[in-house]
Order: structure tokens, then C-alpha cells, then sequence
């Protein structure tokens, strides 16, 4: 196939590459003054630029994007003031722990500084190196950038770290930014007082993109390069085709329908990659179909899955219990399914007629499934031919899974749409 149109593997790659990519990915947020991105580069650098100590909270859904775009920052301020700035970054998940946190801090000034780590400091001698190179790097004019991820776990126990590393950050020498990242909204109501009064209490919100943002972000990740190594004709046809598929009213369904489930930015990329890969390299472009068949590949349909599994005397159950629903009975038993079961054999003659003892087994199997599930916990020790339940499958589920159903039986059909 590549070799039938280099140019469209060509584009497929670098599609996949891009959707890969942080970087290029949450490159327009920067143009805006009013992004996130803008806002915490410029406290930062102001932070360098002025020698000042500073500590802000990012807070949103996991996948908003929040660790990319500090990635981002960080690169460029990098790149801006290669020997200003120094970051060391900690997780939650794994240095939680006091004594783990400077352990980690120490290692990782010393890797910066070109100094010898001993793995055999004590927790006071940790911390007493941080506090010292904090005042080091201060009169160096050297601002340490430290990034705890999942910053909630830090704010459980004694919070000795995030007191010792505040603390530090008000002493006049010291030159230092704290960055914590959670998804807890009230992460910094967990603080303790004497951790809250040192804190700056600033905090950066990560939405979901609004649809304005999700259209400028498909554009822009999706559309080809004109100047590039890709034939100039093929990659203005490609982005022609891109405009009208994204215009389109059935693409904007498709996309509803997908971000109704998850609606942040790391959603939508795994959404795009697996359009991406559906692309049919004979002809080298996106069409709507592509979206189609990745939104039918990431919409899990579990009831739908466990009815495939279902024989068919637990089919009939199901149908007669949702039968029993449309005669507006809502409440019933198994013994009321039985005599909805042999009302339909005696009027239809159908083949297929069950034993009580193998429906009782395949009602009970159905409990376990959770296809079906008794109304309350009242009276468990009733027996299960008298205790109330109720379907736990919808009726166009119902209709979805017997029409899906290789073996189904025509009648079963019949009696969902009659």
C-alpha cells in the first residue's frame, strides 16, 4: 500500500507523530494571552526575573492537560534562561513519604549542581542540603522550580515537606517556585494552617476545551503542511477534504457523542489517533467514514457484549420480562415471568419450550450477570421465585443484542416488536 502512495504514508506517520506529541499539540495555547500557559510562564519568569519565591496550584481532570503544558513551559523557559533555572520534580505516588521527598530532592540537586549524592544522609541531613542550596541558588540568582505531581498525596500525614520547602521560600535569600499539580479541586483545603499561610494560594483551572477550542485543535493537529516534503497538491486536496469533513453536521455528532463520555483534551487525542490509523492509504485522505469506525471501536457497549454470551432460554427471560414492563406491570417475579413464558408458547406454539428447573437456573444466572437484579434488599432469605426484580437492560439494548444475536430465534424478534 505504501508503495501505491508513499505521499499518504508519508502523511500517516506524521499525523501519528504529532498526536504523539505534547508539544506541538498544546502549541496554540500559547498564542493567547488568557491560557493557562501564558499565565504560568509569566509567573515563573517573573519569579527569575525578579528573584522573588512563588507557589501555585494546577488543578483539573486527569487528561486536561495540565502536565503538558507545564512541560511546555518549562522547555521554553529552558530554552530562555539556560543557567537561571533548575527543576526537580517529585511524584506523589512515589515520594510521598517524608523521609523518599528529600532523599529525592537531595539526588536530584546534586545531579544539577555536579555534586556527590550519599545514599546514607540522614532525613535532617536532606533537608538541611535543601535549605542550604535554596539560599545557594538564591545568591546565584538561580530559581529551583519544584514540581510535585499528584499533590494531594504530599498533603497527607504530617506535611513536613511541603512546611520545610514553604518555610524555606520565605527566607530573603532563597529563590525557589513550587508548582503542585492535582485532579482534587480542594487540594489546597487539605493543607495544614501552618502550610496554608505559606502557601500563595494561587491556582490555575484546566477545563475541558470549549468547541471552539476542539475545532482550532483538530485543525491544527490534522492539517498538512503545505511546505513540507509532501507534494504541495496532495497536502492543499488533503486539507480541503479535512475543512469539509469538519464542517460537516454528521462530524459534529460523532464528536458530541464521543466527548459526552470524557470531555478533556487527552480523550480526544486517542479519539483522533484511532481515526488517524483507519485512514486508507489507496486514496491518502480523512474521511467521515474514519471517524465512524472510531467511534464505533471506543464505545464499549457492555450489556450489548454480555448479551452475545446469553443462551437462548435466557433470551426468552429477558423478552418476557420486558414484556411484562410494556403491559405496564412493574412489579414481578419469576413466577410471573413463567406465566408470561407459557402464555407465549400457547398462543405462538413456539419450538422452544423450557423446563421450570432450566429456567430457574437461567434466571439465576442472569442475577449474576447483572442483566437482570432483584428490586431491594428486602427479604433475602425469600426465595427467589417470589422476589421482586427488575430488567437492568434497556429495551433498544434488548432489540441491539437480539438483532446482533447470530442464532437468535425469529419469534424472539417478533415479540420485541409486537
Amino acid at each position: 500500500m505504501g508503495r501505491e502512495n508513499p505521499a499518504a504514508e508519508e502523511a500517516l506517520c506524521l499525523l501519528r507523530s504529532r498526536l504523539c506529541d505534547p508539544n506541538f499539540i498544546f502549541k496554540p495555547l500559547s498564542d493567547s494571552p488568557d491560557s493557562n500557559y501564558s499565565k504560568l510562564k509569566f509567573m515563573i519568569s517573573s519569579s527569575i526575573t525578579e528573584a522573588c519565591n512563588n507557589s501555585v496550584l494546577l488543578l483539573g481532570p486527569r487528561g486536561s492537560g495540565k502536565v503538558a503544558v507545564l512541560e511546555l513551559v518549562l522547555r521554553d523557559l529552558l530554552l530562555e534562561y539556560p543557567d537561571m533555572i533548575s527543576v526537580i520534580k517529585l511524584s506523589g505516588l512515589l515520594h510521598s513519604e517524608d523521609v523518599c521527598a528529600f532523599k529525592e530532592i537531595a539526588r536530584q540537586l546534586c545531579v544539577e549542581n555536579q555534586l556527590l549524592f550519599s545514599k546514607m544522609a540522614s532525613f535532617d541531613d536532606n533537608s538541611q542540603f535543601m535549605i542550604a542550596m535554596l539560599r545557594e541558588c538564591g545568591l546565584a540568582h538561580k530559581t529551583i522550580v519544584f514540581v510535585l505531581d499528584e499533590f494531594d498525596l504530599f498533603a497527607q500525614g504530617k506535611q513536613r515537606l511541603l512546611y520545610s520547602l514553604l518555610d524555606a521560600m520565605q527566607s530573603v535569600t532563597s529563590q525557589a517556585v513550587v508548582i503542585g499539580v492535582s485532579c482534587r479541586l480542594d487540594a489546597d483545603q487539605l493543607l495544614e494552617k501552618r502550610v496554608r499561610s505559606r502557601f500563595s494560594h494561587r491556582k490555575l483551572l484546566f477545563l475541558p476545551p470549549s468547541s471552539e477550542d476542539l475545532q482550532r485543535l483538530m485543525e491544527h493537529i490534522l492539517s498538512l503542511p503545505i511546505d513540507s516534503s509532501l507534494p504541495q497538491d496532495y497536502a492543499v486536496e488533503f486539507n480541503a477534504k479535512l475543512q469539509n469533513v469538519l464542517a460537516d453536521k454528521r462530524f459534529k455528532v460523532i464528536i458530541d457523542t464521543y466527548m459526552n463520555s470524557d470531555s478533556t483534551a487527552n480523550h480526544l487525542l486517542g479519539f483522533l489517533f484511532r481515526a488517524v490509523s483507519n485512514m486508507k492509504l489507496e486514496n491518502g485522505f480523512l474521511t467521515l467514514e474514519n471517524f465512524e469506525a472510531a467511534l464505533s471501536n471506543v464505545q464499549r457497549q457492555p450489556k450489548l457484549e454480555s448479551l452475545k454470551d446469553c443462551s437462548i432460554v435466557e433470551l426468552y427471560i429477558l423478552v418476557c420480562m420486558k414484556r411484562l414492563e410494556v403491559k405496564e406491570q412493574n412489579s414481578y417475579n419469576f413466577n410471573s415471568m413463567m406465566k408470561e413464558y407459557k402464555s407465549i408458547h400457547d398462543s405462538l406454539r413456539t419450538p422452544d419450550y423450557y423446563s421450570r428447573s432450566v429456567c430457574l437456573r437461567a434466571f439465576e444466572h442472569l442475577l449474576q450477570r447483572e442483566l437482570i437484579s432483584f428490586t431491594d434488599k428486602r427479604g433475602q432469605n425469600q426465595s427467589v421465585e417470589f422476589h421482586p426484580v427488575k430488567l437492568l437492560v434497556s429495551f433498544h439494548e434488548l432489540h441491539q443484542g437480539l438483532k446482533s444475536y447470530r442464532s437468535c430465534p425469529a419469534i424472539l424478534q417478533k415479540l420485541m416488536a409486537g
